[in-house]
């Protein structure tokens, strides 16, 4: 396929968004390559990159259609996993996320966690190719459909997390995740001082050699798999 991993972060200088997999939208026509921060991009290579993703994207999901009871012991192995790594203490703030696609349904832990004094936040997308916001979240929150039709807090303060559970499509033997395409989480972890502890956590059999990494690709810290598999 010819992919050359590592391409420039950031925009084309044309206000061109290159940093998720859409590669879509117009370069002047004398354009060779992307100038992004003095560097030389290779369109041909970003869209390979990009072609690949979706590709293993689709894969990937289609694998985590699982039955009922399937996904039951497998989320039920993934919260096990959470509770012996991180240490749910008073006062903690920690991101979390609303499932969708078939993702884990931690739910059940964030609501241990809320008992146990956790501030929560669940990501919110408040602007197209912008980094996401976190808002508190508690079982008693109202809800709202956001971006996707997904349910975000209608009324939660914004906050800073210390520790980020991001869900994986798939993740490389880098670590580096594959998400659901937007670049959402990419942009707001590469903005976040100081960098709090990531979690990926997904389904057995979501590892990759690589998903060929770029610039704008932020690494997992560690990885729970719902095998058991801890990878830091």
């Amino acid at each position: 396929m010819g992919l050359r991993p590592r391409l420039p972060t950031g925009t084309d200088g044309t206000g061109t968004d290159v940093t998720g997999d859409e590669t879509t939208g117009g370069t002047r026509p004398c354009a060779a390559h992307l100038l992004v921060d003095g560097h030389l991009i290779d369109p041909e290579t970003a869209r390979d990159v990009a072609r690949f993703r979706r590709a293993e994207r689709a894969r990937l999901v289609a694998e985590r259609a699982l039955s009922s009871h399937e996904r039951e012991r497998a989320t039920a192995f993934l919260i096990d996993g959470l509770n012996r790594i991180v240490s749910l203490e008073a006062g903690m703030s920690l991101a979390v996320y609303w499932p969708i696609r078939g993702e884990p349904d931690l739910r059940p832990w964030m609501h241990a966690a809320h008992a146990a004094g956790v501030r929560l936040l669940l990501p919110v997308v408040v602007e197209d190719h912008a980094p996401l916001e976190f808002r508190t979240w508690s079982p008693e929150s109202r809800m709202t459909r956001g971006v996707w039709n997904i349910l975000v807090p209608a009324d939660g303060e914004p906050g800073l997390p210390d520790t980020v559970i991001a869900p994986l499509v798939g993740v490389d033997d880098d670590l580096f995740r594959l998400g659901n395409g937007g670049g959402y989480y990419d942009r707001t972890l590469a903005r976040l001082e100081p960098r709090p502890r990531i979690i990926g956590v997904g389904f057995s059999g979501c590892r990759l050699p690589t998903i060929y990494p770029m610039p704008w690709d932020i690494p997992m810290t560690e990885v729970l798999l719902s095998e058991g598999t801890h990878l830091a």
